[in-house]
């Protein structure tokens, strides 16, 4: 697995080159900067001169070239010999190619200061540029000053660049607007950019309108996000106009308004368009879209790993920490934990909180501490947060306490409503309440359903019920369940169904049980009740896993039924203990029978001890029938317990005869 690292830019697809190529747009005898376009805010642009009027000097010119013979050229840059084996030539030598360009652009510079010197304005103009791309600032000025005094809007274009980078970004500003009333884009776009930076955005407006008019991929894209800052619908058409050119960070900005407009899929393209010029967040943001599609087209997940991995590698942490979420969910740990560590290790508190969560599923709370530490230490307080839970897992109340409260103050909501809780635990209602409502106003479904809770203790129904619909309405099952039992205690069964209905879907087992129960009490959707009884028992939930057991009886499915009564007993439901003695007995499992009879008597069920009693007094043994009646007695119901007082009554009698 490669580490994370900026790429190399690669030399595209074989197309013309770009907006985003550094030189786009720049011709050898003008090219004034090589800063990326993508970054706005220092790129200086240059342009192309205009026909060569002035009289060339003698000597200057393609016909003048000088013709250099191969022992010239050795005896020039020195020997070239060619080696046998590859691994014996010097890395640092000059190749053959490198050294004759350096001896044409050095023969290119002389013919151009030659004809500069002899007043050729359009010699002076390249020359300045050339100078100006090498760095040489002060060699450069003279004659760009020279070229540009002459009228030639790319002198005038390049001194501006010139000056800009010593400073003096007055005289560069006149410059620039000297070449840009001439009509050059490039000096149009320089000059609304330090328009921009200095406040008059109504100017920067009008000059970066003229630059991308005049086709300009900067000026188009400087232009869209000047209006996208001050939300002008307008933005969007100019970044597709810089996008269209070759602008990935365009194509990326423009993604993100398709996809912020609900337009996905032609945020994908543009995604794409950007993603293929090695946009780091644009193949993040591709890798998150392909996975969401994913869900419907499992095919897409091995695409969207190889854009988190390409956006992984050059250089961005959420994406190797995306790859891992993904790896993770299609059972690679293993790699899924490698790419988190890549990411923790750049920064990424997410993915050092995933390392942390890995470890703790492992029983590794050393290890999955340090992770914690290392997200807390990157900034993200899902750390102190997660060091909380681990604290009160280990029953370290204190620490937890201390933990939950850092979060808590940084703003964590889920914190709050963890710290909250421990206070209320302690007694301490006054001081649970206000982070209960930090939690409940910060979006926390949790802290809202407990402030109604708290509410609710207080007798407070109203504003109980206010909190409870709020947690409803994100989803807590839980909250919709309280809802559903007042509707229902009201009379109110239409709305009690609904709510109920919404507290099964929110994953209450007690909720998609008391909807069972009232669907079969109406009798006019047994199959959905036999649906919604099911899923509570499959969740657990005792009374619904009787309930299936009973149905599953009358039906005649015999073992199905012993299955839930046996899956329900052994949780310490006495019913279910009840009904699985009374089901094994009919199969001649009498001994079993009576060890689920006891259970059941033992944990209070009435009609068991009255059972075991009338077992006993078949067995002969009249006082330990007497013991299970009384029990039976005190246990109830009213018809057991008046049937165990006329079987204890009949017992008494024959023990007194």
């Amino acid at each position: 697995m490669k580490l994370i690292g900026r790429n190399e830019r690669g030399a595209g697809t074989g197309a013309a080159r770009g907006a985003d190529d550094p030189h786009h747009g720049i011709e050898a005898d003008t090219e004034g900067w090589a800063i990326s376009p993508d970054d706005t805010h220092t790129a200086l642009p240059a342009q192309r001169t205009g026909v060569q009027t002035a009289p060339r000097p003698e000597g200057y010119g393609p016909e003048s070239l000088v013709h250099v013979s191969a022992r010239q050229l050795v005896d020039a840059i020195g020997p070239y010999a060619r080696s046998a084996a590859p691994e014996a030539v010097e890395p640092e030598a000059a190749s053959f190619e490198s050294a004759l360009a350096a001896r044409e652009q050095a023969a290119l510079e002389s013919r151009h200061r030659q004809a500069a010197d002899g007043g050729d304005a359009n010699a002076a103009s390249q020359l300045g540029a050339l100078l100006l791309r090498r760095g040489d600032l002060a060699d450069a000025e003279p004659y760009l000053r020279s070229a540009a005094a002459a009228g030639l809007r790319a002198a005038a274009n390049n001194l501006g660049v010139l000056l800009h980078q010593q400073g003096q970004r007055a005289e560069a500003a006149q410059w620039w607007r000297q070449a840009a009333v001439a009509g050059s884009a490039p000096a149009a776009h320089a000059l609304g950019l330090q328009l921009r930076d200095q406040g008059e955005e109504e100017a920067a407006e009008y000059w970066l309108h003229f630059a991308a008019e005049h086709g300009h991929p900067l000026g188009a894209y400087v232009l869209g996000d000047l209006m996208e800052h001050r939300r002008d619908v307008r933005a969007e058409r100019w970044f597709k106009a810089a996008a269209d050119a070759g602008h990935r960070e365009a194509a990326y900005r423009l993604a993100r308004m398709r996809e912020a407009a609900g337009d996905k899929e032609t945020a994908e393209t543009w995604y794409r368009t950007a993603a293929a010029r090695s946009h780091a967040r644009a193949a993040l943001r591709l890798g998150v879209l392909l996975e969401e599609r994913a869900q419907e087209e499992p095919a897409l997940v091995e695409e969207a790993a190889r854009w988190y991995r390409q956006s992984a590698q050059n250089g961005e942490a959420r994406a190797a920490c995306a790859l891992g979420f993904l790896l993770r969910d299609t059972g690679d740990l293993t790699a899924a934990a490698e790419w988190w560590q890549e990411a923790a290790d750049a920064g990424d508190g997410t993915a050092a909180n995933a390392l942390g969560a890995l470890h703790a599923s492992r029983n590794e709370p050393v290890e999955a501490e340090r992770w914690y530490r290392v997200a807390l230490e990157a900034g993200d307080h899902n750390g102190a947060f997660n060091l909380g839970l681990l604290c009160a897992g280990a029953g370290r109340e204190a620490q937890a306490e201390q933990w939950y409260r850092r979060a808590a103050y940084a703003g964590h909501r889920e914190a709050c409503n963890a710290l909250a809780v421990i206070l209320l635990q302690r007694g301490d209602e006054s001081g649970a309440e206000p982070w209960f409502s930090k939690a409940a106003e910060a979006g926390s479904v949790d802290g809202a359903f407990n402030l109604g809770v708290l509410h609710a203790g207080r007798g407070d129904q109203q504003q109980a019920h206010e909190w409870y619909a709020r947690a409803a309405a994100e989803g807590h099952g839980e909250a919709a369940l309280q809802l559903a039992v007042a509707q229902e205690q009201r009379g109110h069964l239409t709305a009690a169904l609904e709510r109920y209905r919404q507290s099964a879907v929110g994953g209450s087992a007690e909720g998609a049980f008391r909807l069972a129960s009232l669907l079969d009490r109406r009798g006019d959707a047994d199959s959905e009740a036999e649906h919604w009884y099911a899923v509570a028992a499959d969740a657990g939930h005792r009374r619904a896993q009787v309930r299936m057991g009973v149905r599953a009886a009358e039906r005649g499915a015999l073992e199905i039924a012993e299955s839930w009564y046996r899956r329900a007993a052994e949780a310490g439901s006495r019913s279910a203990a009840f009904n699985l003695g009374l089901l094994l007995a009919r199969q001649d499992s009498e001994a079993e029978a009576m060890l689920w009879y006891t259970r059941a008597a033992d944990a209070g069920h009435g009609r068991a001890a009255l059972r075991l009693a009338l077992l006993a007094l078949r067995r002969g043994e009249p006082v330990q029938a007497e013991n299970w009646c009384r029990r039976a007695g005190e246990y109830g119901p009213a018809e057991v317990a008046e049937r165990a007082a006329r079987l204890l009554g009949a017992l008494n009698a024959e023990l007194s005869a």
